[in-house]
């Protein structure tokens, strides 16, 4: 999220705002409290709000990545999402410090842990790894402090982190997952059927089905990941319990093209996932058939 420069120089730009509401048991507003706040509320101790590149939250945790690849966590810290070293909730937004020097690029909040992408490429984890979702299969249950994946050593350019499972795309198209969090949903769904590794994997496993695409952009929700390629095609795995993955099976294991009629033939540029749902942006140039 780029701003522009303003069109006249002698009118000054308006100062930017940045607000929060809502849910708030764990102080994940970061607001200094934890009551819940049913309108929008603004933050106005926070560090330079007209410098934010990214806002994302998890299940009880928030983060915000500043322009100049500062971390700045709240909220739900049992398991150490927040990277600070410690398991305290925390009720303002505070500075990940273990990462000064080192500027991230984006942040994936999942349920009880978080995936950070540095501007040189690098994936770090920190929070639960009960489900191998950190992609660090011999470490401990759970990590305080973000730690390098040593298993990425591509160049990643997205990641992305759904309940209990994550993702990662490189800069040569390929997309690698791990954690076990869709493993429970396939097994039940598809009764009799070896599911692929990387959905079992406690490790970065590359997600097989997607050979012949150069990836872009990877998603994830609550049981179900997807990937956006560079020629503006949507695939989707895991639960389509809410009819998210646009199929009539119940749980896809292997990457599945959203067909491109459903898109009225037009090249998808962006998508976001939410828990069960994804929304997607097309252009009006139409894919070639």
């Amino acid at each position: 999220m780029e701003r522009e420069p303003s069109a006249s120089a002698a009118a000054p730009a308006a100062a930017a705002a940045f607000f929060s509401w809502g849910a708030n048991s764990y102080g994940q507003l970061g607001l200094g409290h934890k009551e819940d706040v049913l309108l929008p509320q603004q933050l106005s101790d926070f560090y330079k709000p007209e410098c934010i590149r990214r806002i994302t939250g998890g299940g009880g945790h928030s983060a915000v990545v500043t322009d100049d690849g500062g971390l700045f966590v709240c909220g739900l810290n049992k398991d150490g999402q927040l990277g600070l070293g410690h398991t305290e909730d925390i009720l303002y937004f505070t500075a990940c410090r273990s990462l000064l020097g080192c500027p991230i690029l984006q942040v994936a909040c999942g349920w009880d842990f978080t995936i950070i992408l540095t501007e040189s490429g690098q994936v770090l984890s920190c929070g639960s790894n009960s489900f191998g979702q950190l992609g660090v299969p011999h470490g401990a249950r759970r990590c305080v402090v973000p730690q390098a994946i040593e298993l990425l050593r591509e160049k990643v350019v997205c990641i992305a982190a759904g309940l209990r499972h994550a993702l990662a795309a490189t800069a040569n198209g390929v997309v690698f997952q791990w954690g076990t969090g869709l493993a429970s949903s396939g097994r039940r769904l598809c009764p009799g059927q070896t599911l692929p590794p990387f959905l079992t994997a406690r490790e970065p496993s590359r997600v097989t089905g997607l050979e012949n695409s150069k990836v872009t952009c990877v998603l994830a929700g609550s049981d179900h990941s997807a990937s956006l390629t560079d020629a503006g095609e949507l695939y989707v795995w895991g639960s389509n319990k809410h009819g998210q993955l646009a199929s009539l099976a119940a749980f896809l294991p292997m990457p599945q093209k959203i067909e491109a009629h459903c898109f009225q033939n037009e090249k998808v540029t962006s998508v976001w996932s939410g828990w069960t749902h994804l929304v997607a942006q097309t252009d009006l140039l139409r894919l070639r058939a």
